[in-house]
């Protein structure tokens, strides 16, 4: 009887306070501001049912070809000088590595290690210069893995954990395209164009020599740039105009690779600033560069262009700070770049749309047709064959869904077209909980049972198989939560809430209805 007492108030609790969070998912965003006092937690809707950004970008995967190109340039260099090999040209021109020699001996003794490189394949070879491609399969797997990695920055920068956009789609479209859908206006325009067309390539380099513009720097070092070196810009933020020039090396100190976490923080004028954090190697080699270059400054260049580069003052471990006159959106927009990881393959924008709500609001009705069609449908059924026990399964199947509503909306969960289907499956699968304690119940009462011994009897027998059934189903919805995208996503999150829902209200809800009144009378009149 005790537990009885708890499952009844316990009910009360949660019905109460969902119902309020359901209750707010019907009013208005405006009313919902306009008064504290109601839960500002409105059910989010994805792009086919409110609108949004449309867009299919296509990726430029023969640039990954090239990178592939260059770090094969680069370890030949190395060996090259290793063996005393001194190649008149070692260049990559467009998906080409080019060798000349200076003389037939010199090419042959170059070609015996080039010729060793087992995915490469010579396309033109002279007396004194060769031409060598990748093989056409180790080029297909090159831009199948740059493609893998565009997805996978893509995803990282809109679906970002700490600010992204929820129910947002990043999915392959083609060989070389993706398309990316980001639901009503959870993003401005222009910002997420920025997001997807910034290269977020970052490297720490130490300053060689400033001066304010590029024809001063050089007149101090004879009107060109030494070799090895290169001039990079620090630029001003509203006006895009340089206003100071570096001299920094050509290959960086440290690279951005090394990053685990970037986070927008305040310096002590609450200006933002992007603080960041080395993994334990990239931790290891920043201390040691800032160490042997006390006094020095540091140039952080975030894709060519300096963002700042301050003075080294002392060591500085795992942590540090990148300056650059942001905004606290611009720092953020910095920091979710840098978590998501440098994007070395460019894509553009191929075809862009939005999406309006017309499509949305169309759904939204269809779907509320057909749910109350069903819901219409199975109470119907519920109250003709089960009467008494009917009026409950119809009580704990329309709280199964004020809680589905309300929780979504607790939890930011977005609905999307598949989620109210999902919401539609819901709804059999409740009932089909309590059709089959009912019918257990009955099985008790056929045995001679009493009314409260039969109901008792019932939902212990009926525990393990609803369980069972929903336990499943719910590792499914798992599976299509953690490989599906966008609307399956929504799909399986309203399937995964309901199925919890469902188990909660069979078992226990309608056992607290049938605890308040069991009806007494016998199993020929179907009143159980």
């Amino acid at each position: 009887m005790e537990g009885m007492r708890w499952r009844l108030w316990s009910t009360m609790a949660l019905t109460l306070v969902l119902g309020w969070y359901f209750a707010a998912t019907l009013v208005s965003p405006e009313t919902r501001k306009a008064h504290a006092w109601i839960p500002d937690q409105g059910l989010r809707l994805g792009l086919d049912l409110q609108g949004g950004i449309h867009w299919v970008l296509g990726a430029k995967l023969d640039v990954a070809v090239e990178h592939e190109l260059q770090h094969l340039r680069g370890r030949l260099a190395t060996t090259f000088e290793e063996e005393k090999i001194v190649p008149k040209k070692l260049a990559v021109e467009g998906d080409h590595l080019v060798l000349e020699a200076a003389s037939p001996d010199d090419l042959a003794r170059a070609r015996t290690i080039v010729d060793d490189v087992d995915y490469l394949e010579l396309v033109q070879g002279g007396e004194t210069s060769a031409t060598y491609q990748l093989l056409p399969a180790w080029r297909k797997d090159v831009r199948e893995k740059g493609m893998q990695q565009v997805l996978e920055v893509l995803r990282n920068r809109i679906e970002d954990p700490i600010q992204g956009i929820q129910d947002s789609v990043v999915t392959r479209q083609g060989e070389e395209r993706i398309l990316v859908q980001i639901p009503g206006g959870q993003l401005d325009r222009a910002r997420a164009r920025e997001l997807l067309a910034v290269t977020g390539f970052l490297e720490f380099k130490i300053v060689e020599d400033s001066a304010g513009s590029e024809e001063l720097l050089l007149a101090k070092h004879g009107g060109k740039v030494p070799d090895g070196m290169e001039v990079v810009y620090e630029k001003d933020k509203p006006t895009g105009a340089n206003v100071r020039a570096y001299l920094v090396k050509k290959e960086p100190d440290l690279t951005g690779d090394y990053l685990e976490d970037a986070r927008v923080q305040y310096d002590r004028q609450q200006r933002a600033v992007v603080g960041f954090t080395f993994n334990s190697e990239g931790a290891e080699t920043f201390s040691t560069l800032t160490e042997k270059n006390v006094g020095r400054q540091l140039a952080i260049v975030l894709d060519k262009e300096v963002s700042s580069a301050p003075a080294i003052r002392e060591r500085i471990g795992a942590q540090g700070q990148i300056e650059g006159r942001f905004t606290t959106q611009q720092a953020s927009d910095l920091a979710v770049v840098l978590r998501s990881g440098s994007l070395a393959i460019p894509v553009q924008i191929e075809e862009e749309r939005s999406v309006g709500p017309a499509l949305g609001a169309d759904a939204i009705r269809s779907g509320a047709l057909a749910s109350i069609a069903s819901l219409i449908a199975v109470f119907v059924f519920a109250l003709v064959y089960y009467r008494l026990s009917g009026v409950y399964a119809t009580i704990a199947v329309f709280l199964n869904l004020v809680y589905i509503v309300a929780l979504m909306a607790l939890f930011r969960s977005t609905l999307t077209l598949p989620g109210l289907a999902g919401l539609v499956l819901t709804v059999g699968m409740a009932i089909d909980g309590n059709v089959l304690i009912f019918e257990r119940i009955r099985e008790e009462l056929r045995r001679g049972k009493t009314p409260r011994a039969a109901i008792r009897a019932g939902f212990d027998r009926a525990l393990l198989p609803i369980v069972d059934g929903n336990v499943t189903t719910l590792i499914t919805a798992w599976i299509l939560y953690q490989f599906g995208t966008g609307p399956i996503k929504g799909f399986a999150v309203t399937l995964g809430i309901g199925l919890l829902t469902t188990v909660f209200t069979a078992v226990i809800v309608t056992r607290v209805l049938f605890a308040i009144y069991p009806g007494e009378r016998r199993v020929t009149e179907l009143s159980i």
